[in-house]
């Protein structure tokens, strides 16, 4: 029983570690736009149509991952988006020259005109202080929203910073909104929409990388602290109806299987 239990052990870490090259090799390149329409309680009519491209997870750090991004931002812009959403985790880390891959990454994201905002994510933190992006994000024309409001083209758009970083302040956030426009919430972890009041139309994370490593029938055996109950897609019977975007880049092993990078491009209507 013994040398039976020896093969089925090695057996299967050996499958393991295959699909791992196979993911870090075939799949983490590879980039899908996501395109989907939402309808929206409360959502107003003269915004019926609305496009918002997402941007999410990038983790910036080498020359491999600024490609990606590039051809991420390429495939948004060909999208014609109203606005360009960035829901954190920019980076993988701080580093030396970090801030010159993010300005290559992003550089594209300057034909939005300033239309485009960000979120800080708990990544953004690692070894350093996401308020060190925003140099490099205005000479991008991005925006930084850290449990801040902007109001563009009649939305509210509230941006919250990292919970996990312990930054956040949601509720602080919201009441600067003007209650008349829809608020929509930009902030990192999905699962922090549990903790929202009703009202808002729409929330828009990452963070989960949409499980990054799943099996083929959609199983993912390793989620995200405050990425496990949503984890990709769209939860319309969520508190807010949330959105969660696959994200671009990668945390940890540097391979994705069954979960492609995401461009998510949302074009919004009333219900």
């Amino acid at each position: 029983m013994g040398v039976k239990y020896d093969r089925l052990f090695w057996g299967a870490v050996t499958l393991g570690a295959g699909a791992l090259l196979y993911g870090a090799l075939f799949e983490t390149d590879k980039l899908k736009v996501e395109r989907r329409s939402l309808r929206l309680r409360g959502w107003p009519h003269r915004l019926d149509g609305y496009k918002v491209a997402v941007l999410a997870d990038a983790h910036i750090r080498d020359h491999r991952s600024v490609m990606l991004a590039q051809r991420a931002v390429e495939h948004a812009l060909m999208e014609e988006p109203d606005i360009v959403v960035i829901p954190g985790d920019t980076l993988a880390y701080w580093k030396k020259d970090v801030l010159e891959f993010v300005e290559a990454a992003y550089s594209g994201l300057k034909m939005m005109h300033g239309r485009v905002i960000a979120v800080p994510g708990n990544h953004d933190y690692f070894a350093g202080d996401a308020e060190w992006l925003v140099p490099a994000f205005e000479n991008l024309g991005i925006r930084m929203l850290q449990n801040e409001v902007w109001k563009h083209d009649g939305v509210n758009w509230v941006g919250v910073d990292s919970e996990i970083a312990g930054r956040a302040d949601p509720y602080g956030a919201i009441m600067k909104a003007d209650p008349v426009d829809p608020i929509v919430i930009v902030w990192h972890e999905p699962d922090m929409v549990d903790t929202l009041p009703w009202g808002p139309e729409l929330m828009i994370s990452g963070h989960s990388h949409g499980g990054q490593f799943i099996s083929p029938w959609g199983w993912a055996p390793a989620t995200s602290r405050l990425g496990k109950k949503y984890v990709s897609g769209f939860y319309g019977h969520a508190p807010v109806p949330l959105y969660v975007s696959r994200g671009i880049g990668t945390t940890g092993p540097p391979a994705r299987l069954f979960c492609p990078a995401e461009v998510s491009v949302l074009t919004l209507h009333p219900a």
